[in-house]
């Protein structure tokens, strides 16, 4: 499989030592000294392409993809008050758009808990719940996408939260978010339930990138011959 890297930071070259050692070439790596090679023509030469990028570039670069016919798999975090203008442009091009907050195996295990312990938590309405993300200092976006998934699957189980808030929270029905920003951290995400008696948490904790970059070539992988919007559910479907 012949892949664009469209980011190459720190993730994007992780990606790309995977990538090699599955078999797969690198005909496409752009970063920010050179992306006037992001065109139409150079993007045809791919059989897919992986964006890690930040979200003011992120919908231009998935818009170019579906244009060139290339799918594209993208684990960029913070445009998602645009997913609809960008599932619509896909359908439109009938491209192949596959998207994920975090392609970790762990992380994707982490949301199924994270939703069973809500359904649970529903029904003890003396534990208040919060959250806690811990990333790297270059992580533009605040909170971390991986939290805002963990939050909106609390908010979908627990009735008596109806929102998430980064600030201090104005009433008992807004899920507390912290962020915090660390020298190399890949990503720390904490779910605590605290009551006056004892308090609930699970943690999710990533060693390094490679079990995102891992999961991000799984999914180009998955891509060869699909059309539409995919997600990491279809992915493990298919695995399991």
């Amino acid at each position: 499989m012949k892949i664009a890297l469209i980011g190459y930071g720190k993730m994007g070259r992780t990606i790309e030592e995977i990538a090699i050692s599955r078999g797969h070439e690198i005909v496409l790596k752009i970063d920010v000294n050179n992306t006037e090679a992001l065109t139409e023509a150079n993007l045809r030469k791919a059989d897919v392409a992986i964006e890690f990028t930040a979200p003011a570039s992120a919908v231009d670069n998935y818009r170019l993809c579906f244009t060139s016919g290339v799918p594209v798999v993208s684990g960029t975090t913070g445009w998602l008050s645009r997913k609809d203008e960008v599932e619509k442009a896909c359908h439109e091009k009938e491209g192949c758009f596959f998207y994920a907050s975090n392609f970790s195996l762990g992380v994707n295990l982490f949301f199924e808990l994270n939703r069973k312990l809500a359904r649970m938590m529903n029904a003890f309405d003396q534990y208040n719940v919060s959250m806690t993300e811990v990333h790297h200092t270059h992580k533009l976006d605040a909170p971390s996408g991986t939290a805002i998934s963990l939050a909106e699957d609390i908010i979908g189980e627990v009735k008596r939260i109806d929102s998430w808030t980064s600030d201090e929270p104005k009433s008992a029905a807004e899920l507390p978010i912290s962020s915090i920003r660390e020298d190399e951290v890949p990503g720390i995400h904490t779910v605590k339930y605290d009551s006056e008696v004892d308090y609930i948490e699970i943690t999710h904790s990533a060693k390094s990138r490679r079990g995102f970059a891992f999961g991000a070539v799984l999914a180009a992988e998955f891509c060869q011959g699909r059309k539409g919007v995919l997600s990491i559910k279809n992915l493990l479907d298919e695995l399991a």
